[in-house]
């Protein structure tokens, strides 16, 4: 499995001539799904041909692409990719990667801005805090009915609600009782 890179080093993948994948910091062979993964996972790699050390990492990465789109997973517009492609070859060419790039980072700080709109107004909001309690008791009692779940563990519970938990602990005991007898 793909590990981090210790400081910030590039982690190398060797390919070799059978198709398959090294990786030097763990020693061991991985797939493109790895690859995909260290991607999410911001874990920078560069991936190397074994042989004659050329630089295969935007060959891959477009690969890893590819099987994400015919796999399912399509998020490139057909549209979008017959504009790409007719791109190539264009006076714009050398412009558009960095439009791109550009393009692609706004919009994460925007959906990260958006994320923590979303939190800062669940934090600042009464129902969203009653709502997102009201959920964790849901799932408490959810695991206190399914044989073999793993029990509930405490959630970040403020210590003022230390009282409201637990009386609400002992409501979903107390139904949990009647509910066996019921069951027998």
């Amino acid at each position: 499995m793909a590990h981090a890179a210790k400081d910030g080093e590039t982690v190398i993948i060797k390919k070799y001539a059978n198709r398959r994948l090294y990786n030097t910091r763990t020693s061991s062979y991985i797939t493109l799904e790895h690859l995909a993964q260290m991607v999410k996972d911001n874990i920078d790699f560069k991936v190397i041909d074994a042989k004659t050390g050329s630089d295969l990492t935007h060959t891959i990465l477009t690969q890893i692409i590819m099987d994400e789109e015919a796999g399912g997973s399509q998020m490139l517009p057909t549209n979008f990719l017959r504009q790409l492609i007719s791109m190539y070859g264009n006076s714009m060419q050398a412009l558009l990667p960095g439009y791109l790039e550009a393009s692609m980072d706004h919009f994460r700080e925007n959906q990260a801005k958006l994320r923590k709109a979303i939190e800062d107004s669940i934090g600042a909001n009464p129902l969203a805090q009653i709502a997102q309690r009201n959920m964790e008791i849901f799932k408490a009692a959810a695991t206190a009915f399914v044989p073999g779940a793993p029990a509930a563990t405490a959630e970040k519970t403020p210590p003022a609600d230390a009282d409201e938990l637990s009386t609400l602990r002992s409501q979903v005991e107390e139904m949990q009782k009647k509910l066996d007898k019921l069951v027998k």
